[in-house]
């Protein structure tokens, strides 16, 4: 990113100020600049609690205040299932890395880049699963994974854009699903605070890893 471009986002940033001091899993600049709040220039009439307002350049803006209070509730989600049950996926590129990155600091599973069909439904595929709850990146990216986790009844916690429907998603945190740095971000919160709601983390500050760790590579 150059030095405008830094200058850009954050003026952008600076307008889209939302919460008002609002107690926050991080600074509200850091969502802002890291462009979670971001959303398409569509919206779906599931989406439409989650918008703050629409840009005048057509973009809707997604309410982080939400996107942090749903990615608490995701964490503690999480930590109630044995963690190797997880299942994580992502077909989109920059939400590959991070998915990897959250899968092994939980012990969970992770599916990144193409999803074989029969990986949940067929037991004579070599590469059968049987998780008990799945985390998408994006309904319509990981739609094969989304169909079989539903034939076999398996909650679906998924992150969604204001293009998203919400059918089948059962916990959705509403997010740039699309962004390398929004991904980045959203993964790492969620990986720092499901280490917390497991009891392997008692604060923010043990936790190492960085979000840049989380970015998928240009």
């Amino acid at each position: 990113m150059t030095e405008n471009d830094s200058e850009a986002v954050t003026a952008t940033a600076k307008e889209d100020g939302q919460t008002g001091g609002a107690d926050l899993l991080v600074a509200e600049d850091t969502y802002l600049t890291s462009g979670v709040h971001i959303g398409t220039q569509q919206k779906t009439a599931d989406m439409k609690p989650f918008i703050y307002r629409v840009r005048n350049d057509g973009l809707y803006v997604l309410d982080i205040k939400q996107t942090d209070q749903r990615i608490r509730a995701v964490a503690k989600m999480l930590a109630r299932y044995d963690a190797n049950k997880i299942l994580v996926v992502s077909a989109r590129q920059y939400g590959q890395r991070p998915a990897r990155e959250l899968a092994r600091a939980i012990g969970a599973m992770a599916i990144v880049g193409r999803f074989m069909p029969g990986t949940l439904t067929n037991p004579n595929t070599p590469n059968f699963i049987e998780p008990e709850i799945m985390l998408l990146t994006d309904p319509l990216g990981d739609a094969q994974a989304l169909r079989e986790a539903v034939n076999i009844g398996i909650p679906v916690v998924g992150l969604v854009d204001t293009n998203n429907e919400l059918k089948n998603i059962d916990l959705c945190v509403p997010t740039n699903n699309k962004g390398r740095r929004s991904l980045a971000l959203v993964y790492w919160l969620l990986t720092r605070e499901t280490l917390k709601a497991q009891g392997k983390l008692s604060s923010d500050e043990e936790y190492s890893k960085s979000v840049e760790d989380f970015e998928a590579s240009l």
